[in-house]
């Protein structure tokens, strides 16, 4: 029993037929969606888990497929979630959880399924245990702060453990940036035959990054010591050695492939979950990388010599050096290996024909970086030359590759800066100084890696929630995205404003990690979970009956001076989820009449009739983006993604579409699929 089809797919084509491999498609019991779900007694919390309607017939087929198996393997994730899966998979069932056996394998390949079926073991409660009293500490936050935020403030807004966390940490930097007030200061540079030294000193004063604030100064001691005379007093010759990075694990993967390829948290997910389930490779159906839920940068023996075989191939044995790397987060608990390829040899050149563009790019990503951390450093020789005068002292520095190392695999990051040779005692003459004017800048907007990477760094969050989080914040509103920067919107500062205010523990970092801490000590079967629950749940519900009578109403409704048309009640002016305004009663929820604030004007396709109908074609937007409908909606709901074309299909009179594709642009008819070839001069792209 695994939760993927995908990864059914691929291990079914590893057993033979003594086994069947099913799929849950994820989780098959959980919370209800729209009432609470737990049931407080007595400090007692008891979960009223459901099988929601969508998943009743999987549910039913899967008891159907288990009558008269000899044996149910749970081979479901081996994180917290697999765990957790596995055990409702049992109670589903009608059988024990905690009597089957259950197998857990970091890849999917012939020879680790095999292992695993060897070495079953069960069920691990206190994993179990863990993942339910997140979902429970989740759920209790989401159920008892979101209304809360929706009666004082506005519709749409939701809070949570991690995702208000996140949230404060991208507001206190546009705090931040918004209170940064700039500072003026000045450098000096000497250029001696056709080398750039930076000045460190002068009259005996160290060079700091605020010394030289004055323009005036600046340019009088440019003059003074453009015109001194230097003498060499000091070479200093050493060797500097850069070691490989480790192989990925979940947060540094989504922060290379984000600044390197630039993909969302979301999409690197995705595409790493298909290359771990399977796909097609010249070998057959089976998983390329290892799993991609993991804060763990252990590396399987097995696997070192793999990669001590195929660099010795490629590049020689003087290039191997093999290597473990240590986890710097304490509480690395969730898998047990790194993110790495599971057939080194299969390269991702052999792979061009089987993957898609994007899979191509991040394999080929964390190929590279598993092969190269168990390569030999790069050195290089790095020279710095002292230059001493009567006014000031000036330093040059250069660096020379003397051995590749792993920079062999990767190419070299940077060009080599040669020095020319230098004498002790050796005489020069500037050919230029100058001063150079700068200001300190703002601390920069988050990116998607770079707020990843500060979440691990406090602990905010595990693996499994860094992409969940990003995507909920974008949902809710609370952030936009300005060239790949995080900005946060007025709402987003209204929301932690009050949490600062009146929940400061929801928004404290510290806090935070503290309770992913405690989900650790649940897991390793230290600390238990009813204890975590209660000490959190009830100094909470306090917090929320105090909220309640004292957090003042932040809701700003203007009137309009009209009546509803539906109840008589007065029309205001509200914000929707999304920020918009519009119309609204002041009788909601008992009247949900609304209208746009502004009467909708649709853009017209001039020339071009529906099809079906014979009514006008006009502009429409949905939440895919632009796309092109009938006027006469919802009498007529003729749509569609292309463009139209000013001209009917020849063949059979219908609507055609412009289409443009890499072999080159054409009109398409919408129902019979002929085209025709657009002149380059009558084509002019769209954006859509």
């Amino acid at each position: 029993m695994v939760e993927s089809p995908s990864k059914a797919k691929t291990i079914s084509s590893f057993l033979g037929d003594e086994f069947k491999v099913l799929a849950t498609k994820g989780h098959i019991r959980d919370l209800p969606e729209r009432r609470f779900g737990i049931k407080i007694e007595k400090g007692s919390f008891t979960p009223q888990y459901v099988v929601s309607s969508t998943r009743r017939q999987i549910v039913n087929q899967l008891k159907q497929e288990v009558k008269g198996a000899d044996q149910i393997f749970i081979a479901t994730d081996e994180d917290r979630e697999g765990e957790a899966i596995g055990y409702h998979l049992g109670i589903l069932l009608g059988r024990d959880p905690t009597t089957l056996p259950r197998i857990v394998f970091h890849e999917i390949t012939p020879r680790a399924i095999r292992e695993a079926l060897k070495t079953p073991r069960t069920i691990d409660l206190n994993r179990v245990n863990a993942q339910q009293a997140r979902r429970l500490l989740d759920r209790i936050v989401g159920y008892k702060l979101s209304p809360l935020l929706n009666k004082k403030l506005q519709r749409g807004l939701s809070a949570g453990r991690v995702q208000s966390a996140t949230l404060k940490l991208i507001v206190d930097r546009e705090r931040e940036i918004l209170q940064f007030k700039p500072k003026i200061y000045y450098s000096i540079e000497g250029f001696f035959k056709g080398v750039e030294g930076k000045l460190v000193e002068f009259q005996g004063k160290k060079v700091e990054q605020f010394t030289l604030v004055e323009e005036k100064e600046a340019k009088e001691w440019a003059k003074l010591l453009s015109i001194d005379q230097y003498r060499v007093e000091k070479v200093e010759k050493r060797l500097k050695r850069i070691t490989p990075p480790p192989p990925f694990m979940t947060s540094t993967l989504q922060q290379v492939a984000s600044s390197e390829l630039k993909f969302s948290p979301k999409k690197t997910m995705e595409i790493a979950q298909k290359l771990y389930e399977g796909v097609d490779t010249p070998i057959g159906k089976v998983g390329l990388i290892t799993y991609m839920r993991t804060d763990s940068l252990h590396i399987a023996p097995e696997a070192q010599q793999e990669a001590k075989r195929v660099i010795s191939e490629r590049f020689g044995p003087e290039f191997v050096e093999l290597r473990q790397f240590k986890t710097k987060n304490r509480s690395a608990q969730e898998a047990h290996e790194a993110i790495r390829p599971t057939h080194l040899d299969l390269t991702p050149e052999e792979l061009e024909g089987y993957l898609s563009s994007d899979e191509l790019k991040l394999y080929r990503l964390i190929y590279t970086r598993f092969l190269a951390s168990q390569m030999k450093p790069a050195t290089y020789q790095i020279k710095l030359v002292s230059l001493g005068g009567k006014n000031g002292k000036f330093k040059l520095s250069g660096r020379k590759l003397v051995e590749k190392g792993f920079y062999q695999l990767t190419g070299l990051p940077s060009e080599e800066k040669k020095l020319p040779s230098f004498q002790l005692g050796e005489e020069l003459t500037p050919e230029k100084v100058k001063y150079t004017k700068h200001s300190t800048n703002p601390p920069e907007r988050y990116t998607e890696a770079s707020l990843i990477k500060k979440m691990e760094e406090l602990g905010i969050g595990r693996p499994s929630t860094y992409a969940p989080t990003m995507t909920l914040l974008k949902r809710r509103n609370y952030i936009q995205l300005e060239k790949r920067r995080i900005k946060p919107t007025e709402t987003a500062f209204k929301v932690i404003q009050l949490l600062e205010k009146h929940f400061p523990e929801i928004v404290d970092s510290h806090f935070t990690a503290e309770m992913e801490e405690m989900l650790d000590q649940i897991a390793t079967g230290s600390k238990e979970w009813q204890e975590v629950l209660r000490e959190f749940y009830y100094p909470f519900e306090e917090q929320i009956k105090r909220g309640e009578m004292e957090i003042p109403s932040q809701k700003v409704e203007k009137p309009t001076g009209e009546r509803c048309p539906k109840c008589g009640g007065e029309l205001v002016i509200r914000k929707n989820r999304y920020g918009q305004e519009f119309i609204g009663c002041k009788n909601f929820p008992k009247c949900r009449y609304t209208r746009p604030l502004k009467p909708l004007t649709l853009e017209t396709v001039e020339g071009v009739q529906c099809p079906e109908c014979g009514g006008q074609i006009v502009v429409r937007y949905s939440k895919k983006g632009k796309f092109y409908g009938c006027a006469n909606y919802p009498k007529c709901r003729f749509a569609t993604s292309l463009k139209p074309a000013p001209v009917p299909c020849p063949k059979c009179g219908y609507l055609m579409g412009l289409k443009e594709l890499k072999k080159g642009r054409f009109y398409q008819c919408l129902k019979c699929k002929h085209r025709i070839e657009v002149p380059e001069t009558t084509f002019q792209p769209e954006k859509v």
